[in-house]
């Protein structure tokens, strides 16, 4: 039985190597080649319109000229197959490929559009990727375990089911880490994903195979899952867009997930994207479908179009933004800071008004969801692995470094009424924030709370292998279950973002946070932040991202 994972793991790489055509095999750069983000423009197996499709970021754009059938859906699928294939060789992205079988759904879907003038749903001929956890009927899904290598999924997740009436070709699945539970991206079956923008950083997790291909635009848009920040590390790290909605917006019966049964805080299914028209275009078109008709646990709320031209926020002309400039415990490094800085300089340009956010008791709203989480992790995992002998991962460090605590800390099971008080310390937890939010009132100049709130993704930019912790910047947003839209803001420049002098260290994770950076180790790091709005506010925090999108687009096109 010790060796049973082993020889799963050597059939399913096989097996996955022989789903590549030979042909898409390319001759790889050095890998002193940090940033291989451009690499598949000029690798030779993209064709000149090929490379012109994949280059097309902006979703709304693609979709347009799949339906007026200036492309077809058999060349933009082939044409991000293609670039799909070549980032997996890079950055290694994959994990199921079934290209015949998108091919096919694409080939229906032109043939389609020719019979009829008409589009099969909004996101007619558009490939989406999809975690490894995500399920396609006839496909397997592994979510990170050998042990599930062989298991099949007898039917299509909801969510995929949605994605066939919209049009969309599912096209990819993509790397997790075992369990999902991690902010890096490494499993025993195939192994670690890179950071495109610099190959010795992480990805992020537990989403990090989206981010790392549409980073290297092998994918318009994909979805990923969001329990503690999931889809959040992955865009930010990636310089993406990404929406971790509040859970039950977007259906998740079907999917397969580490801690089924627990609901003491489920995580939620998410987009991402390089465009944010991605990110607005995929929410609306779901939600269209009612999936609440398919999911039990999926919420009745339509599209609220009078929220997305924030009628409850002044109708966008003068908003109210608060800049989280550090969570109480760990103070970001200096290009986060610079990204903070730029946002602030930006909104003011735009018009709106600028004031600080101050955490309150994020570090209890991080240890007691954290506490939720593990309340039966062990277990958990330990019956899924019983079978095989597959070792439960303790660190993201490579092979042969020393492990590295991380945050993810797996403690005894704890019993029901130990749980319960977790969830009641929780609730006071939450009627202290919407306190707290509703205060801000007094100090906006609106006459209306805070917006919304602009905080770093992580106090770090995406580190090197094995050394990403867990951070309270992503989690205490969940545990509070308020929406979060992450949006790229710049990248690292060690000329720019240099080190600074050491300052009165809030707390150990912090000294240790301000030792980890050094400019040029996160030469080209992204960097992006989270705009956060409450409970079911999808279509709000997705306009006021739009705002502060475009204010820094703005101020970026301004001369110097």
């Amino acid at each position: 039985m010790a060796d049973k994972w082993r020889q799963l793991v050597s059939d399913k790489r096989q097996r996955q190597q022989e789903c590549i055509p030979k042909e898409w095999l390319v001759a790889l750069p050095s890998d002193d080649l940090l940033d291989v983000r451009a690499y598949p423009d000029t690798c030779g197996l993209l064709t000149e319109r090929e490379v012109a499709i994949t280059n097309t970021c902006n979703v709304d754009v693609l979709l347009n000229k799949l339906a007026s059938a200036e492309w077809s859906a058999v060349e933009v699928t082939t044409a991000f197959y293609k670039r799909a294939i070549v980032a997996h060789q890079l950055v290694n992205c994959l994990t199921e490929i079934f290209i015949e079988r998108a091919l096919a759904r694409a080939a229906e879907l032109d043939e389609y559009l020719k019979r009829t003038g008409k589009v099969v749903g909004p996101l007619h001929g558009l490939p989406v990727s999809l975690k490894d956890q995500i399920s396609i009927k006839g496909l397997e899904v592994t979510m990170g375990y050998a042990s599930w290598i062989g298991k099949y999924s007898d039917r299509d997740a909801v969510m995929t089911q949605i994605l066939y009436a919209c049009g969309a070709i599912p096209f990819v699945m993509t790397n997790v880490p075992q369990a999902l539970m991690w902010p890096e991206t490494y499993n025993l079956i195939f192994g670690r994903t890179s950071n495109p923008a610099n190959r010795t950083l992480t990805c992020g997790g537990s989403s990090g195979g989206e981010g790392a291909l549409i980073s290297m635009r092998g994918s318009p848009l994909g979805i990923g899952s969001d329990l503690g920040g999931s889809v959040r590390y992955p865009s930010a790290f990636n310089g993406l867009y990404g929406l971790r909605p509040s859970y039950g917006r977007l259906p998740y019966s079907g999917c397969v997930n580490s801690l089924e049964g627990q609901d003491s805080s489920p995580s939620s299914l998410g987009p991402i994207s390089g465009s944010l028209s991605g990110i607005k275009t995929f929410m609306r078109a779901v939600i269209a479908q009612e999936p609440w008709l398919l999911d039990p646990l999926c919420i009745r709320k339509k599209w609220d179009e009078d929220a997305y031209k924030l009628a409850e926020h002044g109708g966008g002309e003068k908003l109210c933004f608060a800049i989280m400039w550090d969570d109480g415990d760990v103070v970001p490094n200096p290009p986060v800071l610079r990204a903070l800085e730029m946002t602030k300089v930006a909104l003011e340009a735009a018009g709106h008004t600028v004031i600080d956010w101050k955490a309150l008791k994020h570090q209890e709203l991080y240890e007691c969801l954290a506490s939720m989480w593990m309340a039966g992790a062990v277990s958990d995992i330990a019956a899924t692995t019983a079978d095989t002998g597959e070792p439960r991962l303790t660190s993201m460090s490579p092979e042969g470094s020393a492990p590295v605590e991380t945050g993810v800390e797996y403690t005894p099971d704890i019993s029901a009424y130990e749980l319960w008080q977790l969830h009641k310390k929780r609730i006071t937890l939450r009627e202290e924030y919407l306190a707290h939010w509703r205060a801000t009132a007094a100090s906006t100049g609106t006459g209306r709370p805070v917006d919304a709130i602009i905080a770093p993704v992580a106090p770090f930019p995406p580190p090197p292998h094995g050394l990403t912790k867990i951070s309270a910047y992503t989690v205490v947003w969940s545990a509070l279950n308020y929406v979060c839209c992450v949006l790229p803001v710049t990248s690292v420049n060690p000329e720019v973002d240099a080190k600074r002098s050491p300052h009165a260290f809030l707390s150990v994770c912090d000294q240790e946070n301000y030792e980890l950076y050094e400019p040029e180790r996160f030469r080209n790091a992204p960097i992006g932040l989270q705009v956060i709005g409450g409970p079911l506010e999808e279509e709000a925090v997705i306009a006021m991202t739009e705002v502060v999108d475009a204010a820094l687009k703005t101020l970026s096109a301004l001369p110097v």
